[in-house]
């Protein structure tokens, strides 16, 4: 079953990677120039190669910093185990990694097994390696692919290839030395077989999917790729423009034009800005064109920006457009209200991720049925508010016994291992205090 997998889940990956590599493009600003043709390309002579505005990378940054787990709870308390789990795995720090490849790409992946000692060890994964089978009846993962190439070991032209099927029952290696093996080839050979005692497949998808079919999961601006050619092609025109057009032109006539010893022309005047043409000939004549008003373009840039604003919620002063930004925190919350939505909406459904990692992560560390583990997780506030706001906010509910502290502080934005800290400091404040009154201090 497992090479069924290797080559059902293999050909998967390799069909996704075209439209990956399109959209890791644009997140990095490297698309080619849509709207230019190959007659411009070649009237500029190459002078504009790349036009960058960085609208897809804005988009997915400015919801991954409102996605921020700060705890988990399990049968409704605080768990400070799993929080040592996802701090000792790094996920404090790759856990927005995750959030950005998945708003990114459409997915991304958290694989979780036992490390030597014994303890849940959680990587996370990009789509380009990891993939998933799921049932089409219940839509659950039924299997798993992570493949990846090593660099070519010592005394090899060749680097090695490497996959790992994940079933329910069994974790399979598998190795080839040939790069670029179809999954599907006999070079395939099994390096390792493990049985998996955790029933399920301990590899979870982050998927950013709003319908109920969509199993890749759909990139955060994939609305925006469109728009941001239409933006790249006016500030291309707007580049060459001002080369060309901007500045003024001056010209003249009745002046006679040297040829050099090939025959061809020789501008008989200096372009520098501080030296006058001069001309002995009567019938000469100067005179400059008037200069290219580049507000046309500003206006169509403005169009466009408008239209990102619509599609992805995203602020007009976060944007840029506009010239009057929020003068108060409650201004800045009222034009954040949609994105502030979106994230929310994010962190519910990534939310159903990271608990189902960390069902594994217990169900690893102490062997019981992940299905059997109530595990909540906690995020902090994607609304933007000032810390006196919040600060007041939280002790009047405190005052009034609607919230514990550990609860406020959590709102507050602190962390589990912060609100450990903090109790602890006030046991040893309320000690110390104790110890200097009796002793007559």
């Amino acid at each position: 079953m497992s090479r069924q997998v290797l080559a059902a889940l293999g050909q998967r990956l390799d069909e996704r990677a075209s439209p990956l590599a399109v959209l890791d493009a644009y997140a990095a600003g490297t698309q080619p120039l849509s709207f230019l043709s190959p007659e411009a390309r070649t009237a500029l002579a190459g002078r504009i190669q790349q036009v960058s505005v960085g609208i897809p990378r804005l988009v997915v940054s400015t919801l991954v910093e409102r996605l921020r787990v700060t705890g988990f709870l399990r049968d409704g308390r605080p768990d400070a185990g799993l929080w040592r789990t996802w701090t000792r795995s790094d996920l404090d720090q790759l856990a927005p990694v995750a959030h950005r490849e998945a708003l990114t790409l459409g997915s991304s992946y958290v694989v979780v097994w036992a490390g030597r000692d014994g303890q849940a060890q959680v990587s996370v994964e990009s789509p380009k390696q990891v993939t998933v089978a799921r049932d089409p009846a219940t839509r659950q993962v039924t299997a798993a692919l992570k493949r990846w190439e090593a660099p070519a070991a010592p005394g090899s032209a060749a680097p090695v290839q490497h996959a790992v099927t994940f079933e329910p029952d069994t974790i399979t290696r598998y190795a080839t030395d040939s790069a670029g093996t179809p999954a599907t080839s006999g070079a395939w050979r099994v390096v390792e077989t493990i049985r998996n005692p955790l029933g399920v497949v301990p590899v979870v998808p982050l998927t950013n999917a709003e319908r109920l079919l969509d199993v890749d999961g759909t990139s955060e601006f994939a609305d925006v790729i469109p728009l941001t050619d239409a933006l790249v092609k006016l500030l291309s025109d707007l580049l060459v423009t001002s080369e060309f057009y901007a500045r003024p032109r001056r010209w003249a006539t009745g002046v006679e034009v040297p040829v050099d010893e090939a025959g061809l022309p020789v501008n008989p005047f200096a372009s520098d800005a501080d030296r006058t043409w001069i001309s002995e000939a009567p019938e000469s004549k100067f005179g400059q064109f008037a200069a290219t008003d580049l507000a046309a373009y500003e206006a169509g840039v403005k169009v466009i920006m408008q239209q990102i604003v619509a599609v992805t919620s995203l602020p007009e002063h976060v944007l840029g457009v506009g010239s009057d930004n929020p003068t108060s925190a409650d201004a800045i919350r009222a034009s954040e209200a949609g994105l502030t939505a979106r994230a929310e909406a994010k962190q519910r459904s990534f939310g159903r991720a990271w608990e189902a990692v960390a069902r594994l992560a217990v169900a690893v560390e102490s062997g019981v049925d992940p299905v059997s583990v109530d595990v909540s997780v906690q995020w902090a506030d994607p609304t933007t508010r000032s810390v006196a706001q919040e600060a007041d906010a939280a002790v009047k509910l405190v005052q009034a016994g609607v919230l514990p502290a550990s609860e406020a502080l959590r709102r507050l934005g602190y962390t589990a291992d912060d609100i450990t800290r903090v109790r602890e400091a006030r046991r040893l404040d309320g000690a110390t205090a104790t110890a200097l009154t009796a002793g007559g201090f």
